[in-house]
């Protein structure tokens, strides 16, 4: 059984930062697709970015602000988050895609809010 759960969201002012911690409860394997998608209200979730052996993946509107990075020693994925923006405000979901067994893994979710 695979757990997920993200913490590190709350309320921030544009231009500030934060990191975003994804720690998965249960085996962790080095082929996972590990990655970071948002959501806001009557919208589709979105693809943050990723990270797996063979590099990152990022949006457009992540690329040059965020950055993935993943301690597989301790189950944890991050997202640093710099710069932020008003349209950055969502809830930040860590997603474990274990591509070998077909399977995929959603936390509860963090909530990123950024206001001034």
């Amino acid at each position: 059984q695979v757990q997920v759960v993200e913490s590190g969201g709350g309320l921030v002012q544009p231009g500030g930062s934060l990191r975003l911690s994804c720690v998965v409860f249960g085996n962790i394997f080095r082929s996972d697709l590990m990655g970071w998608f948002r959501q806001v209200p009557g919208k589709q979730r979105e693809l943050v970015a990723t990270i797996d052996g063979g590099g990152t993946n990022y949006a457009d509107s992540a690329k040059g602000r965020f950055t993935i990075s993943r301690d597989n020693a301790k189950n944890t994925v991050y997202l640093q988050m710099n710069s932020l923006k008003p349209e950055d405000t969502a809830v930040y979901y860590c997603n474990v895609d274990r591509r070998i067994r077909a399977q995929v893994y959603w936390g509860q979710g963090t909530q990123v809010t950024v206001s001034s």
